[in-house]
């Protein structure tokens, strides 16, 4: 399995705008379906795609509500403050910040625009890294812990890099492509210099 069994892994969304009609509420979908951009380099894209029915075992008794996945906690599922629902575009979040005076602030932040990305912290159950493709295909997901608003959409390429390499799958993919390159590189060369005295 290229995931590291128990590894927690974050992933940023949009934050949807508060729900007005209803006080200190937010909304906002921690994960899509959609096949989108991981991250890239110089070696290329890598992609990501999370499964429609990848949440269907997933633990999510006891879930938070946090800004940048530390500190203090604004709402739970496990008090009723934060609902979390599948539906066909994805894993959709509901918040009720208005239990404690913080909790009312991060809501003013949300409402004023200031913050508008979410992210979530996850484990996965199962998962492949096709290489043909430069995609990481996510099943199932062990256990949802947070769902947070972020202040920085994180730069995928970075956070990847430091959250985790899917059991080192997507670092020898790459490894392996940059390998193949140098082979016909060399291989380029070598003809080149071999054409040059037969021409000479």
């Amino acid at each position: 399995m290229p995931y590291k069994p128990k590894e927690r892994i974050y992933r940023s969304m949009e934050l949807m705008a508060p729900v007005e009609e209803v006080q200190y509420h937010a909304r906002g979908y921690a994960s899509t379906f959609e096949k989108y951009l991981l991250f890239q380099d110089i070696d290329g894209p890598v992609y990501e795609q999370i499964d429609r029915h990848a949440f269907d075992r997933a633990d999510m008794s006891d879930v938070i509500f946090q800004y940048d996945h530390m500190g203090r906690v604004y709402a739970r599922t496990s008090n009723g403050s934060l609902l979390l629902s599948v539906d066909d575009h994805g894993l959709l979040t509901e918040a009720n910040l208005g239990l404690t005076p913080s909790s009312r602030d991060i809501w003013e932040d949300i409402n004023a625009k200031l913050i508008t990305r979410m992210s979530f912290c996850f484990t996965v159950a199962d998962g492949h890294f096709d290489p043909s493709t430069n995609t990481s295909f996510i099943y199932a997901i062990d256990k949802v812990f947070d769902v947070s608003a972020v202040s920085i959409p994180a730069n995928p390429g970075t956070d990847i890099e430091a959250r985790c390499a899917y059991d080192g799958a997507i670092m020898r993919a790459r490894a392996e492509r940059r390998g193949k390159i140098r082979r016909l590189k060399s291989i380029i060369t070598i003809n080149d210099l071999l054409g040059g005295r037969q021409h000479a």
